[in-house]
């Protein structure tokens, strides 16, 4: 890996969002800001420690460690008693870390992935249901299913195909239980029809479960505001066709793709419609120009050209526009609120990206953070990077970083298997 310093310029991606033939990438278009005042931030190479000579890029001074080495590590959530609690879909268990040791939580779950803490109560979300827990002390007991039947390859009406099984839960204010439900596929339009609805966001309140918000492809990040908002970060769609009226209308072509759809980062409200798979929120400041430049923040919807290119199955300009984004295919998945990011960051959300598998050059994997600044989230900066070599492979896959009680951001990687802690000098 080359030692490189970087300006990383917030409110998009500028690392690999070159607009792209299937032969050799172009010139990275121009991502515009949605204020002058937006701050950017200087990342410097630095050496991970106890990792094996890898290196990462990160605000200087900071200091990044492997403090735990977490095979198949996913999301993680702090308990009261300030231990860090990883999920592990494969193994089918939830560990317990202290100071880099480890111990196994709970065992023999089916795909376990989303956790949240309401008091002394875990809630952890199996494929097919939301369990929880009584926590105390590094230990769990009580199991008792909350929310039961959600749809995972198991269900008979799926067939064993499900591409996006996991789920991810957060707690509301009031208590209340948010759970994000994957689609079955790319653009499978039947599951906004279903019991409970795929695609979607529910909502678990007094014993009832409802469609909270829908036309969410794959809503991995989930979590809470201060303000007590809930906010996703989005898998969108694959191999999205040109929608304007020209030569290219209709065409799926890895130029248009590389940059489209945006992946949202939204806030939720009862009711509020993300599009999928009708319409697709689009970055493209100049619409149907093919070296548009591109935004993130507040970004208005178009017609999907497969689904619906006359506009009869939703009207796109009805839906409000997202209110921050990252580039095309990013993958994001854990998504968490920080109070006090050190330096000059402050309180915001910190997205884990995972990075593209459809995307020439691929989009590459990082840590993102989003100042919140007067109950909204501002456009997207890069905490750390540097996972991916210059010939788009990779040694490593942020999936989630949360702040710890020691103010460190302590990041999963589930493709090294680690647990990251990223100090600030």
């Amino acid at each position: 890996m080359r030692s490189i310093v970087r300006v990383v310029m917030a409110g998009g991606l500028l690392l690999g969002a070159a607009a792209c033939s299937t032969d050799a990438p172009a010139e990275p278009r121009k991502t515009v800001h949605p204020s002058a005042a937006v701050d950017t931030a200087t990342l410097v190479a630095t050496e991970v420690r106890n990792g094996d000579g890898q290196t990462v890029e990160a605000p200087p001074g900071w200091t990044v460690s492997r403090w735990a080495k977490v095979p198949g590590a996913r999301l993680l959530a702090w308990t009261p008693d300030d231990k860090l609690l990883v999920s592990r879909p494969e193994s089918g268990d939830v560990l317990v870390l202290t100071d880099g040791e480890q111990q196994t939580l709970v065992e023999g779950l089916n795909q376990p992935h989303g956790l949240a803490l309401d008091g002394d109560t875990l809630y952890v979300a199996e494929s097919n249901q939301i369990n929880a827990f009584a926590y105390a002390a590094g230990k769990v007991s009580g199991r008792r299913v909350v929310v039961g039947g959600l749809p995972d390859k198991k269900s008979p009406e799926l067939g064993g195909k499900y591409a996006h099984a996991l789920k991810s839960v957060a707690v509301g204010r009031d208590g209340e239980l948010y759970v994000s439900i994957g689609s079955t596929g790319n653009i499978s339009a039947e599951d906004r029809d279903t019991d409970p609805e795929r695609a979607s966001i529910l909502r678990f309140e007094d014993g009832k479960l409802e469609t909270f918000a829908r036309g969410v492809r794959n809503g991995t990040g989930l979590a809470v505001a201060p303000d007590g908002g809930v906010w996703t970060a989005v898998n969108n769609r694959d191999n999205i066709p040109f929608p304007y009226d020209s030569k290219d209308y209709g065409k799926v072509d890895t130029t248009y793709v590389n940059d489209h759809p945006l992946e949202p980062l939204a806030k939720l409200e009862q009711g509020r419609d993300l599009g999928w798979p009708y319409c697709n929120p689009d970055p493209d400041l100049q619409p149907g120009e093919q070296d548009s430049p591109l935004s993130y923040t507040d970004r208005p919807f178009v017609r999907d050209f497969d689904t619906n290119r006359d506009g009869s199955k939703l009207d796109c300009a009805t839906l409000r526009p997202v209110e921050q984004g990252m580039g095309a295919h990013s993958a994001p998945l854990g998504l968490s609120f920080a109070t006090e990011v050190p330096g000059a960051y402050g309180a915001g959300a910190l997205v884990g990206i995972h990075g593209s598998w459809n995307r020439k050059p691929p989009r590459p994997p990082e840590v993102s953070f989003f100042a919140w600044r007067d109950n909204k989230l501002g456009p997207q900066q890069t905490l750390l990077s540097g996972f991916q070599r210059e010939d788009g492979s990779r040694w490593g896959r942020p999936v989630m970083a949360v702040q710890g009680p020691d103010r460190a951001i302590y990041v999963s990687d589930d493709y090294a298997g680690a647990i990251y802690q990223v100090t600030a000098p």
